[in-house]
This record gives C-alpha cells, structure tokens and sequence, in this order.
C-alpha cells in the first residue's frame, strides 16, 4: 500500500477493480486526484490499494478492511468514498439456490456499503461526498432475483439513515445512493447480448456525475443527502431522476 499523495483531492473508490470501480479510477485520476482501491483484486492503475480479505465473518473482513484502511491513511482525510462493489444474482424464493445467493448479493454489497459507511465516519472530509449503489428495480418487489432485491433495498435504508440527525457523518457531508437500471458493462454485454444498449447507462455517465457532485458541494449541483437518484437511460440518453419521497 502506498503512503497518501500530495493530491489536493483524495478518493476512495470501494470496488475499484469492478467495472464501474476501474473506470471511476480512471476518471478521477485524470482528474488529479490521489485514488486509493479497495477490492479483493488489486488496481494497478490506484495510487494504493486496501486489498480485502475474503471471508465467511462480517466483523472480521469489516475489521481488516477499517484497520487497513487506517494504516494507509493515518489522520489523513478523502474528499470522497464511492462504494460501487456490487453484484447481480436471480432466483426466486423457491430457487434451490436461494440461500446461496442472498448470502452471496449481502455480501457484495451490504457488507461494502456498511463498511464505507463506517470509513466515512472516520476518514471523509467535513463537507465530503459518499455515494453507495442501489438499485431502480429494488424500490419494487422482484421476485425473479429475491438476494439481490434484498440487498439492495437494504442498500437504499442505509443511504437514508446516513442523512439523519447523528447519523457519524461529518458536518455538511451528504450520502447519496444511485440506483442504476442496467450498467453499460462488458459483462453485462456479453450476457446479454441482443438488449438495446441504448438504454444502458454508459460508466463514464455514473464517474461524470460523481464528479459533479462533488464539484458541486452541498449547492444545487448536489442532491440533499439522503437522496436515492435513479439513473435512467433512454435512446442513449442518461438522466438523473430522484427518487421522491
């Protein structure tokens, strides 16, 4: 792990070796920012790496991660944490698999979102920015994908908390969740490949507007915290509509 640059602005990136992940890597480094990944695989192109520890314990990985994280930082401080580690599994409740993959969509992304939430207590700059991933389709029942619905939503509560009264988040930060439909990824490409892409949300969309919002501080440019913000991409075109509550 490499000692935190002079960049003027830092970021952690939670699933930095994920699509979404490496192309926010890419977008912020550009940027001049100091990015640090977090993932169980290393991003070579992240000026450090936290590199997490696969294991069946919530505490333990959360603890490992937290401490690793601390070790690299020191009393430093991130403008940003974004939280973009995730995944997708089906199934019914009736799915053999059901068990399996509810623990398997937890831990990809309650146990992710909860830990950054934690880091951000700790490490996120007074007025700073962190972003968890949701899901559009888990503001409904989804039947046909039980984990994934469940995990998300979960997701979605999370985000909500964090912008109550004594919730740990520093003053004038916000937390804000977007809820993709469907990501413009290789992987759900090749999985899919005769969907209309033009109503896939381009990664590059979902870096630019980290950035904006960021850029924005808590003026207009960012949504209040707390805010649920779905992405939603129609004929190529992506735009952000909040969740109303």
């Amino acid at each position: 792990m490499a000692a935190v640059g002079e960049a003027v602005h830092r970021i952690i990136v939670y699933g930095g070796k994920g699509a979404l992940g490496t192309k926010c890597v890419e977008f912020f480094k550009s940027k001049g920012f100091w990015v640090a990944c977090i993932d169980i695989a290393v991003n070579e192109d992240a000026h450090a790496n936290v590199q997490v520890k696969m294991s069946d314990s919530f505490t333990e990985q959360a603890e490992q991660v937290t401490t690793d994280v601390g070790n690299l930082l020191g009393e430093g401080k991130v403008d940003m944490i974004v939280c973009v580690a995730g995944g997708w599994a089906g199934g019914s409740a009736k799915a053999k698999s059901l068990y399996k993959n509810c623990d398997l969509m937890w831990k990809q992304s309650v146990w992710t979102s909860t830990i950054s939430s934690h880091l951000a207590t700790k490490y996120l700059k007074e007025g700073g920015l962190l972003t968890l991933t949701g899901a559009s389709a888990a503001l409904a029942g989804t039947p046909g994908m039980i984990g994934y619905g469940m995990a998300k939503a979960a997701v979605h509560q999370l985000c909500q908390s964090l912008a109550g009264e004594n919730s740990g988040l520093p003053p004038g930060s916000a937390a804000i969740a977007i809820l993709p439909v469907t990501l413009d990824t290789p992987m759900n490409r090749s999985s899919m490949p005769n969907a209309d892409f033009s109503s896939w949300t381009p990664l590059e969309f979902v870096a630019e507007t980290f950035y904006k919002w960021f850029r924005g501080g808590s003026g207009s440019e960012r949504p209040s915290s707390g805010s649920l913000i779905q992405l939603i991409t129609k004929g190529g075109k992506s735009e952000l509509i909040p969740v109303q509550p």
